[in-house]
């Protein structure tokens, strides 16, 4: 049951950084991005709890194992790839000039996290 209710919360922390995130494309999906970093560093990186969750429940359950740690070293390499694309943004970089291809994101892309991370997390409860 314990592992059930932290899936169930893995999920819904993934419904919700996909959901702050929405947008149609590349380019609007990180100047959304910019728009929360540059309010403040610390709100940015706390609006990727499940980064900070993953770490939780690494530790928690004692689980090192492959898929448990590439959620964490997944996650952790987004994190910073975004990171440099905002201070590059914030240096008067155009979104244009740092990725010149503007790609749609369509349902599928935008919610792909909600179901690949659990579902890694699952397998890796399972193989614990």
């Amino acid at each position: 049951m314990d592992y059930y209710l932290l899936l169930i919360f893995f999920i819904i922390l993934e419904l919700f950084e996909s959901t702050w995130q929405k947008s149609p494309d590349l380019y609007s999906y990180l100047n959304k991005n910019h728009f929360l970093f540059s309010k403040n560093l610390s709100l940015y990186l706390f609006s990727h709890a499940s980064f900070f969750y993953s770490i939780f429940l690494s530790i928690y359950l004692h689980n090192f194992t492959f898929f448990m740690s590439a959620i964490i070293l997944i996650k952790f390499f987004d994190i910073v790839f975004k990171l440099s694309i905002m201070k590059k943004i914030s240096q008067g970089n155009e979104v244009c000039d740092i990725i010149p291809m503007n790609i749609k994101m369509g349902i599928t892309f935008r919610y792909m996290n909600v179901l690949l991370y659990p579902l890694f997390f699952f397998i890796a409860t399972i193989l614990q």
